[in-house]
């Protein structure tokens, strides 16, 4: 069983980090930040359609200062989408923002919608947080997944991940008629190879979502992460698995009916090809990232010590001993997967 030992702490953006995302166009200024936010006058529990708390609250303004905070979020809205355009936030509206106030750095949530058509959206304000910012940039390099984000200062803008959430997927889908159950099982088996080469932890039910693709034959699944907070911060192996966490056991159950030992390592060397297949082609972008992340500090220096050690073990690769990151355990586990797919 996967355990996550204690509050994560945040960590600032270094000024290497600073330059990298400057390179890529991530770093652009915006009019509004996490800390304009903060300064809601009160707040109300959101219940979901089920009528369960859905442990967000909605957040109320003064009078003061509401249009302000609505324009500058709609503004930051049109630099996330349409690069800054403002003519296609013409007939949007801020119609709701959400404080989760159990997460880890209190993300907002913004529902904008279309008032000609009533179609809606969703972005996240954040805290700006440096593993969390290597988490986003690793999905979008290595995974099948594009990621826009966007960061100013202390402030981090992530666009919404559609997607049914696992845990509400496995509450209400998984005894559906049309369910493609091995398709799911082999889904998860590479979800959880993507992760653990990556070192992305916490990927329970509740932090990641199943976009279903119906095909003229049959229905495709792509689990996608929706969390990043935890990349490459605890100092367990099993934390870095989504086969340890026992939210996730409806899903490995059906693994382990319907998939032999032989069609799991499959699966995962398949994956294992193709992530290879993206670090050939973005080979010059993951290194400098790379580069950041080694000599960055992201965690704690017991955690590298014990993650070294399990890595090493789990591995036979004493390579993992010399580490002195989080960032050089990820190169050396990203590097022997390139090695083993030439």
């Amino acid at each position: 069983m996967a355990i996550i030992s204690k509050k994560k702490i945040p960590f600032p953006i270094s000024p290497r980090l600073r330059t990298y995302l400057k390179e890529q166009e991530r770093e652009k200024r915006i009019g509004i930040t996490y800390i304009d936010l903060t300064r809601y006058e009160s707040s109300f529990t959101l219940y979901d359609k089920y009528g369960k708390d859905s442990l967000w609250e909605t957040v109320l303004f003064s009078s003061a200062e509401s249009d302000q905070v609505h324009q500058g979020l709609k503004e930051v809205y049109s630099i996330l989408t349409a690069d800054g355009d403002v003519s296609v936030i013409e007939h949007l509206f801020v119609d709701r923002i959400d404080i989760c106030i159990y997460g880890n750095t209190r993300p907002f949530r913004v529902r904008i919608v279309n008032r000609i058509n009533d179609n809606f959206d969703y972005f996240y304000v954040k805290h700006a947080d440096a593993s969390r910012i290597y988490g986003l940039e690793l999905e979008h390099v290595l995974s099948p997944n594009r990621i826009n984000y966007l960061v100013y200062k202390n402030t981090l803008i992530e666009e919404h991940i559609a997607g049914i959430p696992g845990d509400q997927f496995i509450k209400y889908h998984m005894e559906g008629t049309d369910l493609n159950e091995i398709r799911l099982a082999k889904e998860f088996v590479k979800f959880n190879e993507r992760t653990f080469v990556r070192l992305l932890g916490d990927m329970h039910s509740s932090n990641f979502v199943i976009d279903i693709t119906p095909d003229f034959e049959e229905t495709h699944y792509r689990i996608r992460a929706i969390d990043f907070d935890q990349q490459s911060f605890e100092g367990k192996r099993s934390v870095y698995m989504p086969q340890y966490f026992k939210q996730n056991n409806p899903i490995i159950e059906l693994g382990i009916k319907l998939m032999t030992p032989e069609t799991v390592i499959q699966y995962q060397r398949e994956e294992q090809s193709l992530i290879a297949s993206r670090i050939k082609t973005s080979r010059y972008r993951l290194k400098d990232l790379i580069d950041c992340m080694t000599i960055d500090k992201i965690s704690k220096p017991e955690n590298i010590k014990n993650l070294r050690q399990e890595m090493a073990d789990y591995y036979q690769d004493p390579r993992f001993l010399e580490c002195g990151s989080m960032g050089a355990i990820v190169k050396i586990s990203l590097r022997m997967l390139w090695e083993k797919n030439q």
